[in-house]
């Protein structure tokens, strides 16, 4: 999980949620978290979800051939499913390079070609032309501008560290099954969004850099050329935010927190006509490590996150809705468990499947973790649903209407380790 692998470095923190069981319309006990702002905030006014149980169906898969946390998993245009990179061990700072294919005819993991860099919490994005764009990365021993990380070595200071060599992107050729490089984006990033917009450039925003922080700044990739170049900038840096293309072409920014540690309730909006950003209406609360999903309608669901400035044990059950014709969030059900760290997928009846989450309840093996929730537009409320084995670490929609799910970590004793198994959703 997201916050799960920031722990790993400076500007976060890994932890457990506080919960109490409350008793469910079925008579079993779930762990339910009040959507309580932190101090001196105005909590989201939510109302209760409606049902407990709801039927859903998770089955098991293939599994992958080695743990991964931290990867990305990006739907090909064949239906295919390539997952990247990510940690082969929770408690390990090392990525890994190596890649393979999921095949939902077989319901398998296949080999495919390596990365040149070993990556986690980068992004991989499917490019209109079908490749897939890998960008940025981390490996937190990695201060040498090689791509070669050295256990132990002495950390230079922020700002005289040479270039990430992940700042080199990557593309994946499907027909090929291999990676080659392709241009460098302006300094390396971890924890950024890559969102591809309507004219197939690809747009890079925020996240941190080994070598300059948190950044506010924002890059443009061209397939057609192969390269990045300089946009408009952010009102403020931001990472652990989300990127989403709403239906006018334009992009929501929201949350995150900044490079003062100060978690934001601020959302902007990207103009990819005149290359700049602009503020909008703010959220009901802060939140970081959420999530935010384009519903049918044109409309943006918020949902969970956390609050980074304060207890770093709490996260949000609340969530809120983005209106691109009003410009304006307001406030919509809340999820059975808090979330942070979570996944959110849209399903093709419309629905919202919602999953997993790096803060766990009851020791990191309750329901906050194994709970998967369904967010109906319609009605505004979420039903709950378990059957899951793990909580895992992405979600990726299928072109057959299911949802894959892959990876994550999990506890054992003396810490938590990487997990290699896979599930899959049918609605």
């Amino acid at each position: 999980m997201l916050v799960a692998l920031l722990s790993l470095v400076a500007f976060t923190a890994a932890a457990c949620l506080s919960s109490s069981p409350n008793a469910s319309p079925t008579g079993e006990s779930s762990p339910m978290v009040s959507a309580s702002a932190p101090a001196g905030q105005t909590a989201v006014a939510t109302s209760t979800p409606t049902s407990f149980l709801a039927t859903a169906g998770f089955v098991t898969t293939g599994s992958m051939s080695v743990g991964r946390d931290g990867h990305s998993a990006t739907l090909l245009a064949d239906g295919r499913v390539l997952v990247a990179g990510g940690l082969d061990t929770a408690d390990s700072s090392h990525p890994l390079s190596s890649a393979e294919l999921y095949d939902p005819k077989t319901g398998t993991f296949g080999s495919t070609g390596s990365m040149s860099v070993a990556r986690s919490l980068h992004t991989a994005t499917l490019l209109h032309d079908g490749r897939v764009l890998v960008v940025g990365g981390y490996d937190s021993d990695d201060f040498t501008g090689t791509g070669i990380a050295v256990p132990g070595a002495s950390i230079p200071a922020v700002g005289s560290r040479p270039s990430d060599p992940r700042r080199i992107a990557e593309l994946y050729d499907p027909t090929t099954g291999t990676f080659s490089r392709t241009g460098s984006m302006s300094v390396d990033r971890y924890g950024h969004t890559a969102t591809v917009l309507n004219d197939g450039r690809v747009l890079i925003v925020g996240g941190e850099s080994l070598r300059s922080g948190i950044s506010a700044s924002a890059e443009l990739y061209d397939p057609k050329t192969g390269t990045f170049s300089a946009t408009g900038s952010m009102s403020t840096s931001r990472v652990g935010h989300t990127a989403t293309l709403l239906p006018d072409g334009e992009v929501l920014i929201a949350g995150g927190y900044n490079s003062a540690g100060l978690s934001l309730a601020s959302a902007e909006l990207y103009s990819p006509a005149t290359g700049t950003f602009r503020l909008t209406a703010p959220m009901s609360v802060v939140r970081t490590d959420h999530t935010a999903t384009l519903l049918r309608d044109g409309r943006v669901l918020i949902a969970g996150g956390r609050d980074a400035n304060g207890d770093q044990e709490s996260a949000y059950s609340s969530a809120e809705l983005y209106d691109p014709t009003t410009g304006t969030f307001s406030p919509t059900g809340s999820m059975w468990v808090a979330r942070s760290g979570h996944t959110a997928t849209l399903l093709g009846n419309g629905m919202v499947l919602l999953t997993g989450s790096a803060i766990a309840g009851s020791g990191g093996t309750g329901k906050a973790e194994i709970m998967a929730e369904l967010y109906d537009p319609t009605t505004g409320s979420f039903t709950a649903t378990e059957g899951m084995d793990e909580a895992y670490d992405t979600a990726t929609g299928l072109s057959d209407g299911g949802v894959l799910l892959t990876g994550g970590s999990t506890a054992v004793v003396g810490g938590s380790e990487s997990i290699a198994t896979a599930e899959l959703f049918r609605p």
